[in-house]
């Protein structure tokens, strides 16, 4: 009981896991890289919850939290029957690499959770609250807004090389082929793909599996070594 009482919101109880893990991972592992990037948003989601800049406190909070517990379950330690989804497998097999750089990590986990995860916590959250994701477009916007602006500092922050030198970089050439904005524009559509279908279990079933298998490739192209 008293390890519950120290959260005052289910976004405190995300946020608690979260930096439990980079605490516990070292600071170049992949995970830990994109974790860092993600704490950092849920950080600036939370505070915008507390001032008041979603008009719907509880769609929002239970889109955040839905969307952050799909990542915690895919990354923390597995149990002896569970595998995570392809989406994350890329990040979670790379994450040691030598030949990969933090900003091919940070960008994969965004793949992953922008393309993959996303869609279904609208899902999820749509059924918690009882709506339809049309009454979520709002946060769905308003958080998509804050990650595009992460993504274009994290891509300022981790880009290697004096500006004259990027034009050369193999990295440069890779990450040109991934986009948040598209990324984002298709998980809104197969969100509402997935709410259309859900009274019937086996397409939304293949749906899913079909839609984690290619956000997985894309995070797989992302990953690509690009020193021994």
């Amino acid at each position: 009981m008293a390890q519950l009482e120290q959260f005052t919101t289910p976004v405190d109880a995300v946020l608690s896991r979260m930096r439990a893990l980079e605490a516990a991972l070292p600071a170049r592992d992949g995970v830990a890289v994109f974790n860092r990037v993600y704490l950092a948003v849920t950080e600036a989601v939370d505070r915008r919850i507390d001032a008041g800049d979603f008009p719907d406190r509880r769609a929002a909070i239970t889109l955040d939290v839905r969307f952050a517990e799909r990542y915690l379950t895919a990354v923390e330690p597995p149990g002896p029957d569970r595998r995570p989804p392809a989406c994350w497998r890329p990040l979670l097999q790379f994450r040691r690499h030598p030949g990969v750089r933090p900003l091919q990590f940070a960008l994969a986990g965004i793949n992953a959770h922008i393309g993959h995860d996303l869609a279904l916590a609208v899902v999820d959250a749509c059924r918690t609250l009882g709506c339809a994701p049309s009454e979520l477009e709002d946060e769905f916007d308003r958080v998509g807004d804050l990650l595009v602006s992460l993504e274009e500092r994290i891509r300022e922050d981790l880009m290697p090389g004096p500006d004259l030198l990027q034009i050369a970089d193999p990295l440069t050439h890779l990450l040109a082929s991934w986009s948040l904005e598209r990324a984002r524009d298709a998980t809104w559509a197969a969100a509402r793909a997935l709410w259309a279908l859900r009274d019937m279990p086996d397409v939304t079933a293949e749906f899913t599996d079909r839609l984690d298998a290619a956000v997985g490739f894309a995070g797989r192209m992302l990953l690509t070594p690009l020193s021994a």
